[in-house]
């Protein structure tokens, strides 16, 4: 039975507020808010959640002048996700204020009913306010990486909703999917949704004919590009995006990964559309393949810097701690992968991070560590010259195909194994 709307209301504030004062990632929350939710009712939770942190800082700057004081957590979202229904979602205006109201204590009953009624009454035109800005210590970060400019323009993207992008099990039936999904045809062969629903509702989804992936995410893949019969190891494998697509690509593929949860998730995958892989759960700095590889893909943890775009709840979660320990693991697993590689095999390295530690200092580092690995760089059709990295790799930043909606930021470079 579908959830009453005070239900969705409550749940998503819940998993908001897990966010702002917890630490925690919405992916980790909304499993748990919505244990009991169905399908349809969970999407409208995780949407709302997402949306209103995503706007979250314009709407501040609306309640700001209506606020002597910074409430707790929980109020604040409240405000927050009215101010997004109202503004964004069209919600009419008494709905969203009763609805925030009604999530409140009572003692807060009468504060959240004023702000929100007081905001109404100034009339202010939510589009003429300053997009929402990243966080100071991320702000100061790209900023000295990329640019001032770049900064702005990465801004504008993470503003926007982004399209949902589809890898296909056959690249062939593209065209004809593109025609029944109603969806673009990227440049590097994938879809583009820029509307949609329920995603399990889709056409062509429980039949396994494609699945959710960031066109960023995709490029490690393609760039490793198996031939049929090769054995490949994807490393840190889960959601398990990339070990579909070798496995499309008719690799034999191992998947392994450290988490037996979202290991769980690439089975699930894996099963729904009949693309096989052996799946091991475990730590990469302990196991010990069989055999070398020839070829390895290596998508290691990191600050997950390059995803706010479609995870803005990170710049609330995440303070920039912790930075140099990922670092420190992504050399460990790096000089792991090496070690498993074959003689003139390949390598593919990346990370969803815009931290230049995560990705070109990375791998400058690791070739002065292994005189015998070079650097090849990559050549596609596909490949956008504004990834082209100087040293080698390829660079993917937010605003990069900002006109089609944007793609993730990632660092992907490949390495060759000399005998």
């Amino acid at each position: 039975m579908a959830k009453a709307g005070a239900e969705v209301r409550a749940a998503a504030v819940s998993a908001m507020t897990s966010v702002t004062e917890d630490g925690r990632l919405l992916s980790d929350v909304l499993p748990r808010v919505t244990a009991d939710f169905e399908p349809a009712d969970r999407a409208r939770v995780g949407r709302l959640a997402t949306s209103a942190l995503r706007w979250s800082g314009r709407s501040d700057r609306l309640l700001g002048p209506h606020l002597r004081l910074k409430p707790e957590d929980r109020v604040l979202n409240a405000l927050r996700l009215a101010i997004f229904e109202i503004f964004v979602d069209g919600a009419p205006d008494h709905a969203a204020v009763d609805g925030a109201v009604s999530l409140t204590s009572r003692s807060k009953m009468g504060l959240v009913n004023g702000v929100l009624r007081n905001v109404l009454r100034k009339g202010t035109n939510w589009d003429e306010l300053p997009l929402p800005g990243l966080p100071k210590w991320l702000r100061k970060r790209f900023s000295k990486d990329w640019g001032k400019e770049a900064v702005a323009e990465m801004e504008a993207v993470y503003a926007a909703n982004p399209p949902l992008d589809l890898t296909l099990k056959n690249a062939e039936d593209a065209a004809a999917w593109a025609k029944t999904l109603d969806a673009d045809l990227r440049p590097d062969g994938g879809l583009r949704l820029k509307t949609f629903g329920q995603v399990s509702q889709l056409p062509g989804y429980s039949d396994g004919a494609w699945w959710v992936q960031d066109a960023g995410a995709s490029v490690a893949a393609r760039l490793l590009h198996p031939a049929p019969g090769e054995r490949v190891l994807d490393l840190c494998a889960a959601p398990g995006g990339k070990a579909l697509q070798l496995a499309a690509a008719g690799a034999e593929v191992t998947a392994l990964d450290v988490s037996k949860d979202r290991m769980k998730r690439v089975a699930e995958n894996s099963a729904r559309t009949g693309l096989a892989a052996e799946l091991i759960t475990a730590d990469a700095l302990e196991w010990t393949p069989p055999a070398p590889f020839g070829a390895i893909l290596l998508d290691a943890p990191c600050s997950a810097s390059g995803t706010l775009r479609r995870h803005p709840d990170l710049a609330h979660a995440r303070d920039g701690s912790g930075i140099d320990a990922l670092v420190d693991l992504q050399a460990k697993l790096l000089d792991r992968a090496v070690d498993w590689l074959a003689p003139d095999g390949r390598l593919v390295y990346c990370t969803c991070s815009l931290f230049p530690e995560e990705g070109e200092n990375q791998i400058g580092a690791a070739l002065a560590r292994h005189p015998h690995l070079s650097l090849s760089r990559p050549e596609a059709p596909w490949i956008d010259p504004k990834w082209c990295a100087t040293e080698g790799g390829l660079r993917l930043r937010p605003d990069h195909w900002a006109e089609i909606g944007g793609i993730d930021g990632f660092f992907v470079a490949m390495l060759e194994k000399r005998s």
